[in-house]
């Protein structure tokens, strides 16, 4: 009897096994693509505390987050820039003709909670100093923050237009 129960537990152990590997992947995946942990343990289907207890726990797993939390930063980097020269053309409802939108906020603090992690990696990565890599990043924050001749023009449009729609009627 003992020998059938040995086997048993050897599959449920490799089968929970499988599932902390399968929710690792997808949990460190969309935080590359997303930087954020909430919606990271949503789509991995764990509480965001197991994970963070994970993190705590397991060195390989820390060390992969981090690297995963820099990618994720680097593609929101360059989702800010795209956004900061091009905008997003939003719909209202019934609307024909689409607006050009700059909402930038959220990006902007996601790239500052997560700057002194990222900062601390990118250090790892090119074996720099952390406060070199800092000032490189607060560098490009501010530099996303200024505005650009189209976000200008944008605004400028925006302002004529609420001018226009409060005169004559």
């Amino acid at each position: 009897m003992a020998d059938t129960q040995v086997p048993a537990r050897g599959k449920a152990r490799a089968a929970r096994m499988a599932e902390e590997k399968r929710w690792r992947r997808v949990f460190l995946e969309t935080l590359a693509s997303t930087s954020n942990v909430a919606a990271s343990a949503r789509a991995a289907d764990v509480p965001a505390a197991r994970a963070y207890e994970a993190r705590r726990k397991d060195a390989t797993f820390h060390r992969a987050w981090q690297e995963a939390l820099c990618e994720g930063y680097e593609h929101l980097e360059m989702e800010m820039l795209h956004r900061l020269r091009e905008g997003e053309i939003k719909r209202a409802a019934g609307a024909k003709v689409g607006v050009r939108v700059y909402d930038n906020a959220t990006s902007l603090r996601l790239l500052t909670a997560h700057r002194e992690s990222v900062s601390r990696q990118q250090a790892v990565r090119g074996n720099r100093e952390a406060r070199e890599v800092i000032a490189e990043i607060n560098e490009r924050i501010a530099r996303l923050r200024q505005p650009t001749p189209v976000l200008l023009e944008a605004s400028a449009q925006t302002e004529g237009e609420a001018e226009g729609e409060g005169g004559d009627v």
